[in-house]
């Protein structure tokens, strides 16, 4: 197994890690005697209910649009009005996955095409796209702030999976990409399967990670971000790194010795914006403006602002499928 070390090379990355602790107490308490039921008496219990199953036999089946875009002032939604009434749109977004979701080191704003799609529901929503909050996360923390109300929206590169709508809701697909492999010039390995034995970096709690654990022979590390997994590469602790090919190519940008390989995807990755899954008609207002947006060729314009130089020429955008 042969590893690149390229000393000279400065590797700056910011990792940011949280915790959280609690403490129980527990005060003794006396009860009074409990009668005995009789058979004809039902036993309350005190278990909560099950969460009724999600049914989901498409990930892309998203809910349908709304007929047209309302006046902000004709929204009567709860969830949406405290996004009106607050003054600004709240979306988590990746700042170190280039091309999609960025920091912008001459000009520090955050960019890319995962934050024009987020300007672009503010922009709906307020008239302006600037009131919009871009909160910093991992993915590892896409569902659990979505669930605890923390973001409105989560614009990062995230995939659509029936295991996932039992936790969060999705537009529908707003970009399709597949799971690739970045190697250093001269690696002759071109799929994950090529690389028997060798190290190969994902970021944690992502389908990307739970699709190359899938593979017989390499051997798979964990990082918080892909960021860190080019770190890692760069010290010659991993061999390779898959990912989306958006996230690869942006990754092959900034590091001269890694190409992305031209083996096919390996894998599909529909991307959608999520949100909280009581949220129904914040998505159904989301997938009005996608559609829009597809017909008046913004969607177009933000891909070739972003994509086009590294992936090609703008394709298609996804079919949207409705009907959940």
């Amino acid at each position: 197994m042969t590893t690149n070390r390229r000393p000279g090379r400065v590797v700056r990355a910011l990792v940011a890690t949280a915790a959280l602790a609690s403490l129980a107490a527990c005060s003794g308490v006396t009860y009074a005697k409990t009668p005995v039921p009789t058979p004809s008496a039902p036993r309350a219990s005190s278990a909560p209910a099950a969460p009724a199953p999600v049914s989901c036999s498409n990930p892309l089946q998203s809910y349908d649009p709304l007929p047209s875009i309302p006046a902000s002032s004709a929204i009567t939604d709860a969830s949406v009005r405290k996004i009106l009434d607050r003054g600004y749109l709240i979306v988590g977004v990746s700042a170190d996955t280039f091309l999609l979701g960025a920091r912008n080191p001459l000009s520090g704003q955050l960019e890319g095409f995962d934050i024009d799609m987020a300007r672009a529901v503010a922009q709906s929503l307020f008239g302006d796209e600037n009131k919009v909050q871009l909160r910093v996360i991992t993915a590892a923390q896409r569902i659990k702030l979505l669930q605890d109300r923390e973001v409105d929206m989560v614009a990062r590169n995230m995939t659509m999976t029936c295991g996932r709508w039992a936790d969060v809701a999705f537009s529908v697909e707003y970009y399709h990409s597949g799971q690739k492999v970045l190697v250093a010039r001269g690696n002759p390995a071109k799929t994950l399967a090529d690389l028997k034995g060798q190290r190969v970096c994902a970021p944690k709690d992502t389908s990307t990670l739970d699709n190359l654990k899938k593979v017989p022979g390499p051997i798979p590390v964990a990082a918080d971000t892909h960021t860190g997994c080019l770190v890692l590469f760069q010290q010659g602790k991993v061999d390779a790194i898959t990912g989306d090919d958006t996230v690869l190519a942006g990754l092959a940008a900034q590091d001269p010795y890694a190409v992305v390989t031209s083996a096919p995807a390996t894998s599909d990755e529909p991307y959608g914006l999520a949100f909280n899954k009581d949220d129904v008609y914040l998505v159904r207002y989301v997938n009005r403006l996608l559609a829009d947006m597809e017909k008046d060729g913004r969607w177009t314009a933000i891909y070739n602002r972003w994509l086009s130089g590294a992936l090609g020429k703008a394709p298609a955008p996804p079919k949207a499928v409705y009907g959940r």
